[in-house]
């Protein structure tokens, strides 16, 4: 895998451990978010809900 941007193939996968949750669901423990990072320019590649079914 390319970074889309610089052509990079170094990633690195990081948190900011505010966990994704429900509009409707204020009080939802919801789910982490997993990014994967390009080491070269700091493009986020790509996003992922850690545990989606946490989010039903």
């Amino acid at each position: 895998m390319n970074c889309k941007n610089c052509e990079g193939s170094s990633f690195v996968q990081a948190t900011d451990y505010i966990n994704l949750r429900p509009l409707d669901k204020k009080i939802a423990i919801g789910s982490e978010k997993v990014y994967t990072v390009c080491l070269e320019c700091g493009e986020v590649v790509s996003i992922k809900i850690k545990n989606p079914e946490k989010l039903k």
